[in-house]
Parts: structure tokens; C-alpha cells; sequence
């Protein structure tokens, strides 16, 4: 259960990156999905403890990240080194096409074995879990539930990411349509109520913050961190729960600085990654880094999850009728 890894008391780890055994130089190339500005951030954070590792992205939804990966394979021209997204389920896939590479010495000792990969391709990093967002100056009473999208108060008032753009939303919506508690019929619901889909969850948090919808799906951390920043928003955890992910790295196959590549994944897992990670709002996928204190207990989130082989082959039918429903 992704439950166990949560939250967990601050305990003083003696991981050392200067001892990692990699040559920590030269120019890495990632390929991720992640805000531009927590990325940039990132990247600032890691290059204080590997200042001779240059790292160049390119940044965009998971979708498009993973169609611009597709169409390098075709073209027997795969560019990225790494790969950092918001969708185990796209790793699961390029495994399995034999597109990642096993890390056996990633230490992974200390993280409970649901948020990696057992044949070490990929490695989750942190917890993210898609709610509800809702703006306090225009909401009056907070939704406690996911059926609250669908009523009356909230009509023509729901903004969400689209599946076709978002990792986390293709996730989301993969699983609560392939859920019995939801299905198809709430998504005809939330259309038949008029809400509409944005691109990315970052348009969800713009939407909602400037008052253009009141309420909206999305991932955790971004209404958290508008929030501390003044924007007029709160995020919900759903009384049916929520759906989650765990933001895995992983190095390809035909990465060209595999040394390099090894050092960011380790830093991603290292006790100075996930302190990171805390701090730039996320809850970390590390037992002993403590989330920041509005994230809730273990004990008070409940994960929604269907089987991941049925995420997996009903992903391109759910894509097309989500946009059949909303656009694309």
C-alpha cells in the first residue's frame, strides 16, 4: 500500500553524495514534466552538491514529453539521459519496451518497496495526490466530496487538467472511470454540469486563484503552494479519497552520460533530494523526511486505485473519450 511511506519522523541519515561512486561531470540531459519554476529550483539544488554536471532540459506536460520520446525512438534518435514525469504507469510501459535502464545501486533501502520499481528501472521521489482545489473568496463552503463537482453549486464552475497534456490527470481520470464508484457516468455528470478542462494542472491553479472558476481538480502541492504565496485558494482532500503518484526518475537504456544520470537519481533518492523536495511543497516519498504540516496523516488518506494493467490498456480509449466529452 502507498499508505506505509507518507509521513514519518526526521531521522538523521548517513547518506554521503561525495562518496557516490560516478564520475560527476558533463552535460545531463532530463526530460520531465515538472513546474518550470520548482524545476529550475531543482536543478539550482543539485548542482550544489554536483556543481560539474550541467543539466539541460526540455519541459513540457507528460503526455507531450512522452510523445516527443516516442517519436525519437521512431526516429532511432532518443535524446534524454533521464526521464522525471508525473506517470508510473508511462515507465511500467517503457520498461517494458526495454527503453529504461536497471539501477542496481540506487539506495533504495530505506523506502518501502510499492514506490519503486522492483527490477530498479524507475524510482518513485515524493507522493502527489489530486483533489480539489476551490477559491475562499468565492466559495463560501468547502466540497468534501468528488459528487459535490456534479451539483447544483457548482455548475459552470469546475476547471480540471486534461489527460490528453497531464501525467496526473491521465492517472486520475484513468482510475476513477475504470472505478466502480465513479465510472464514465461521472464524467458525463461533471460535462453535463459544465465544467470544463484547462491544459496542465498549472492552468487549473491559474483559473481557480484568479477567480475565472471557482473550484477545480488538482494535484496537492500546487494549491498549497499558491496558498503560502497569498493566493485566495484551499485545497480538499475528497471524503471517497484520492488518486496519487509518485513522480518516478528513471534512466534510459540509451542515456549517453549514464554516470551522471546515476548521481541525479541518487540525489533524487538522498536525504538532501527529499528535503528538498519537502521544501518545495511536495510530500516526500522518503519514510524519515517529514511533509510539510497541512498535509494530512497516513491514517487520513485513502488512496482510489484500480489495477495498473487496466490503467494501461484502457488508456488510449480513455483519452479519446475524454476528449469526446470536454475537447482536445
Amino acid at each position: 500500500m502507498i499508505r506505509t511511506f507518507l509521513l514519518g519522523a526526521a531521522g538523521a541519515l548517513s547518506l554521503s553524495l561525495a562518496s557516490a561512486a560516478h564520475a560527476q561531470s558533463g552535460t545531463l540531459l532530463l526530460y520531465t514534466s515538472q513546474p518550470n519554476d520548482l524545476l529550475a529550483d531543482m536543478i539550482a539544488a543539485f548542482n550544489e552538491d554536483y556543481p560539474d554536471i550541467e543539466v539541460e532540459t526540455f519541459r513540457s506536460g507528460t503526455t507531450e514529453v512522452i510523445n516527443r520520446l516516442q517519436a525519437e525512438f521512431a526516429a532511432g534518435d532518443p535524446q534524454p539521459d533521464v526521464l522525471f514525469i508525473a506517470n508510473s504507469l508511462v515507465m511500467t510501459q517503457l520498461k517494458n519496451d526495454g527503453h529504461l535502464m536497471a539501477y542496481e545501486g540506487a539506495d533504495v533501502s530505506a523506502y518501502d518497496p510499492a514506490v519503486y520499481d522492483p527490477d530498479m528501472t524507475f524510482f518513485g521521489t515524493k507522493l502527489i495526490t489530486t483533489g480539489i482545489i476551490y477559491n475562499t473568496d468565492l466559495v463560501d463552503e468547502a466540497p468534501a466530496s468528488w459528487s459535490d463537482l456534479t451539483g447544483a453549486a457548482t455548475e459552470g464552475q469546475v476547471i480540471m487538467p486534461s489527460p490528453l497534456y497531464s501525467g496526473a490527470a491521465a492517472l486520475h481520470v484513468g482510475t476513477l472511470t475504470a472505478h466502480p464508484d465513479f465510472g464514465w457516468d461521472y464524467y458525463q455528470a461533471l460535462s453535463d454540469n459544465g465544467a470544463i478542462a484547462g491544459r496542465g494542472n498549472g492552468s487549473v491553479r491559474e483559473a481557480v486563484a484568479t477567480g475565472q472558476n471557482a473550484y477545480g481538480i488538482i494535484i496537492d502541492f500546487m494549491t498549497f503552494n499558491a496558498r503560502e504565496e497569498g493566493s485566495p485558494v484551499d485545497f480538499v482532500f475528497p471524503a471517497e479519497g484520492v488518486t496519487a503518484i509518485t513522480e518516478p526518475v528513471a534512466i534510459l537504456s540509451t542515456a549517453r552520460n549514464v554516470e551522471a544520470a546515476q548521481a541525479f537519481v541518487d540525489w533524487q533518492l538522498s536525504e538532501a533530494g527529499q528535503l528538498f523536495a519537502a521544501a518545495q511543497g511536495y510530500l516526500p516519498a522518503h519514510p524519515d523526511v517529514q511533509g510539510a504540516a497541512y498535509f494530512p496523516s497516513a491514517a487520513d488518506i485513502s488512496i482510489i486505485a484500480v489495477p495498473e494493467d487496466t490503467l494501461i490498456a484502457n488508456d488510449e480509449e480513455m483519452k479519446q473519450q475524454f476528449a469526446d466529452l470536454f475537447g482536445g
